[in-house]
């Protein structure tokens, strides 16, 4: 797991295009303090997290798959990834965050509206 890459190519394809449109952020920032954890992209002034998860690893709704070896270690493992998310999504939200949930099949550009849609009522667009 240590040489897995921290991010892929979509969500450096949507920083890009963020970027290029104005929008400033943190990446892999721990938004509250004592909880573990870090959104791919992160608003602090508009104080909105963004999570760009892989259909396999975070259980989409549309593309999830359950590998056959070894079935019932995996199905544990991404059940405890979908409690994770669940867990940090509602921390964030109860201290006054928005939370916008990406899966890496969705088009980019859907991505970036939803991104500038949800960041739009806080305070880092380009003014």
């Amino acid at each position: 797991m240590k040489a897995n890459r921290s991010d892929s190519a979509l969500e450096r394809a949507l920083r890009s295009e963020l970027h290029r449109r104005g929008l400033r952020f943190r990446k892999h920032f721990a938004p509250l303090p004592g909880v573990r954890c870090k959104p791919d992209i992160v608003f602090p002034k508009a104080r909105v997290a963004v999570f760009v998860h892989g259909c396999f690893w975070h259980q989409c709704p549309e593309h999830a798959t359950q590998p056959r070896a070894n079935g019932a270690w995996w199905a544990a493992k991404l059940e405890a990834n979908t409690i994770r998310d669940r867990r940090n999504e509602d921390a964030l939200r109860a201290a006054g965050w928005s939370v916008v949930r990406l899966w890496e099949h969705m088009p980019l550009e859907e991505m970036v509206e939803e991104v500038l849609a949800t960041v739009g009522r806080g305070s880092d667009l380009p003014r």
